[in-house]
């Protein structure tokens, strides 16, 4: 699998945690910088709400009923902005299951295909990830725990993590190898 440099992600806030939360909010961010980003109106029978959820989100369950867009018409542009890409998420975990219910309840198929970042990142990424992550939340300035930003942050981890191990690894090459140490003597 061709690993790439700067892939398209996907994040997905949730009225909580387990089998009856559901999506209440999902952003993309694809490799040029465009964003997609939308607040999803719930379906009638969507009533699971975690305040424990509110409070790191932010998102009051009012507002999504006020400005919340069907799952039917985030469907859609989802679609026409992901098209056929592979997209990928941190939480694969927990946001396959939401982006399913959410196409579920649309009765749309979805043309993109949703992977787990940990498909493309190296071992060694993933080593950096959790203080590379810390670190550029704070020169980013993302502040909000929204769909959005922290797609955007994902998808910055995941190049500088790329970055860094490039780095080390022709740090390495330039290092003498234990054999001509040992010629030199």
């Amino acid at each position: 699998m061709r690993k790439p440099s700067c892939p398209i992600i996907i994040d997905i806030e949730a009225s909580g945690f387990g089998a009856y939360s559901y999506p209440i909010e999902i952003g993309a961010v694809k490799a040029n910088g465009d964003r997609y980003c939308a607040l999803i109106k719930p379906e009638p029978d969507w009533e699971h709400w975690c305040e424990r959820a509110q409070r790191v989100h932010g998102i009051a369950r009012e507002l999504l009923m006020a400005r919340g867009k069907s799952p039917a018409q985030v469907c859609h542009e989802l679609n026409g902005f992901l098209q056929d890409e592979t997209t990928y998420s941190d939480a694969w975990t927990h946001d396959s299951p939401w982006l399913n219910k959410l196409f579920y309840a649309a009765r749309v198929y979805p043309f993109f295909h949703l992977s787990p970042i940990e498909l493309i990142a190296t071992e060694e990424q993933l080593m950096l990830w959790d203080a590379t992550k810390k670190r550029l939340a704070q020169q980013l300035n993302i502040q909000r725990h929204r769909a959005s930003g922290d797609a955007f942050l994902i998808q910055q981890t995941y190049v500088e993590t790329r970055r860094q191990i490039s780095e080390i690894s022709q740090g390495n090459q330039n290092l003498p190898t234990a054999a001509q140490q040992q010629s030199k003597l």
